[in-house]
């Protein structure tokens, strides 16, 4: 019982951690280059990691799951992460969290525009949670007290995160879960370079430049964020309810408020305290009645990319379909 709780305090804090560390990276690095090279860099050391245990014959895919790896690395990290980390150039850590929070809310509407059965209890989360949003984003937004574009940019990411965790379990991806992930890293990582790279974001990426908080916060996001706390995540997976496990989704915006206020000065008022209420109540209400499925980071600063080890989980009979899913308790 206690390595339960050992690994759900990694998730709690580290990943509730990875909005005030992308805060402190985009303080002086590009935010497409320094997110393609965090998720890079994690996809290369976990690509070896696995080739050291088991051999290359273990990173052998098809063309067909290549492509799927492809999609939902673009969906996660591409936009997910790399919209997150720019909105991050001009919107509080701690906002971004709450708003990044609704992620959940997003893949449960996802789950209804494609026929599946959402309980009134669901509905009511959904509702109260985008209500919450709203409290969140458009006073600031109207006022302008927080960049529009920043927000709106968090929004996007939000939903492309929730998009991708949704068709990932209607793709083809590695069987090996792991591998599925490092490809996912790889795919993503690559491609933010490549739009950091589009963007014109090569002439800020002077080294010389970079501060020594915006070094190690992207070398925590890389060892921390992106290897260790996804470890303790698929640990998770296996060895803990499910309704357990889901309860980070409702935790780490609270950590990620604490830490911004705490380490960066951020302003908490009181229509954000409302707003910030609002949308982590109806997360943990929807977690709770077991209205949504396993949740995949996003997250938000972290390679929560565990939609395909979800998927294979449950093929493989360890935790219940979305659909069947035990109510907590």
């Amino acid at each position: 019982m206690w390595l339960v709780w050992a690994a759900l305090l990694v998730v709690y804090v580290v990943w509730g951690s990875t909005y005030l560390a992308i805060r402190v990276v985009v303080d002086s690095m590009p935010p497409f280059l320094a997110a393609g090279a965090r998720f890079l860099s994690a996809g290369v050391l976990l690509t070896l990691l696995l080739m050291a245990r088991s051999g290359p014959r273990r990173m052998r895919i098809t063309g067909q799951e290549a492509r799927g790896a492809a999609f939902v690395g673009a969906a996660l990290l591409l936009v997910g992460n790399g919209f997150v980390s720019v909105g991050e150039e001009t919107v509080p850590s701690g906002l971004a969290a709450l708003i990044v929070g609704v992620i959940p809310l997003v893949v449960l509407v996802l789950r209804a525009l494609a026929g599946e059965r959402i309980s009134p209890a669901g509905v009511g989360g959904v509702v109260l949670g985008f209500v919450g949003l709203g409290i969140l984003v458009l006073p600031r937004g109207i006022d302008g007290t927080t960049d529009p574009v920043g927000m709106i940019l968090l929004i996007i990411a939000s939903t492309s995160w929730a998009t991708g965790s949704f068709f990932s379990r209607r793709l083809a991806l590695p069987g090996d879960a792991l591998v599925s992930t490092a490809y996912q890293l790889l795919f993503g990582g690559a491609l933010l370079l490549l739009a950091g790279s589009v963007l014109g974001e090569l002439p800020r990426a002077q080294a010389g430049a970079f501060t020594t908080g915006s070094v190690v916060s992207l070398v925590y996001l890389v060892v921390f964020g992106s290897l260790l706390a996804y470890t303790a995540y698929t640990w998770l997976l296996q060895n803990a309810p499910i309704s357990k496990v889901a309860t980070y989704a409702y935790v780490n915006p609270v950590v990620a408020v604490v830490l911004g206020v705490s380490f960066l000065d951020e302003r908490l008022d009181a229509s954000m305290l409302v707003g910030a209420v609002l949308v982590i109540a109806s997360v943990a209400f929807i977690v709770r009645t077991g209205s949504t499925p396993a949740l995949g980071d996003a997250a938000a600063g972290c390679t929560r990319i565990t939609a395909s080890r979800s998927r294979m989980d449950r093929l493989r009979g360890r935790i219940p379909a979305p659909s069947e899913e035990r109510p907590a308790g």
